[in-house]
């Protein structure tokens, strides 16, 4: 059974061809020979237990892997252990893309929750690139994505006040995750800590906690041992100044 950083990944469960992500509304379909290349380079599925880390900052990852299920963080860190958290992975985010184009990832990534990865070796990208533009097209669709992302997290922590932030950031989570089918019960609950929060706004974790109390006085959310419980996100959307993804449907690897 081959393996990555000492954890097996199995046999697949899921042909991509009967992939439960396929067919959510967020997902375009693939090409009849697009699912046939990606149904053969994918290896397995890897299955990764909550707080495992997936990838390491500063090593190099003989695979790329698309999130199935399960949450996590992508995060670096300083030289005296100050963490900052860059983004969130959910079902159909592809992780592992900058170690494969740059040689090394520059950030770690860590399971918020139990998580299954599809397998794929990152020595399939130039096959790719060459035989299917569709799927390049789809790759560098990815990539901008992210860094729209990054661009609106950069927007939140400069100009917006700590309520603002930290508003945008739970309706900006829980919109993404609801495109992806995670709000199977209502109301959405998002397994974060207030320290999750508070490494992603830059705030220390006394004002995070005065910051989430005004929130929930609002009516906005819930916190319980779980996470957070998310009661209105178009009242965070509105308290954060933020008009939501404004996506049309996206490339699924």
């Amino acid at each position: 059974m081959p393996s990555q950083n000492g954890r097996s990944f199995s046999t697949r469960r899921y042909s991509c061809d009967n992939c439960p992500l396929r067919p959510l509304p967020a997902f375009r379909e693939f090409e009849k020979e697009e699912l046939v290349f990606v149904n053969t380079v994918k290896k397995g599925e890897l299955a990764v237990d909550k707080g495992a880390t997936v990838l390491v900052e500063g090593s190099r990852s003989a695979h790329l892997y698309t999130v199935l299920s399960g949450w996590a963080f992508r995060y670096k860190l300083l030289s005296d252990g100050r963490r900052q958290i860059m983004n969130y992975s959910m079902p159909g985010d592809l992780i592992g893309l900058q170690g494969s184009l740059m040689g090394e990832m520059q950030h770690s990534v860590e399971a918020l929750s139990p998580m299954l990865l599809c397998v794929f070796d990152r020595e399939v990208l130039p096959e790719l690139y060459r035989g299917h533009p569709g799927l390049a097209y789809d790759i560098t669709w990815i990539a901008s994505r992210e860094e729209r992302m990054l661009d609106e997290n950069l927007l939140s922590i400069g100009r917006r006040t700590a309520l603002e932030r930290a508003a945008y950031l739970i309706a900006f989570i829980s919109s993404r995750a609801k495109t992806v089918g995670l709000n199977g019960r209502t109301p959405l609950q998002i397994p974060i800590t207030q320290q999750h929060v508070a490494d992603t706004l830059g705030l220390s974790l006394v004002h995070t906690n005065k910051t989430i109390r005004k929130l929930m006085d609002r009516g906005l959310i819930h916190w319980r041992d779980g996470g957070c419980e998310v009661i209105d996100s178009e009242g965070l959307k509105e308290l954060a100044r933020w008009e939501g993804l404004n996506e049309d449907r996206r490339p699924l690897i």
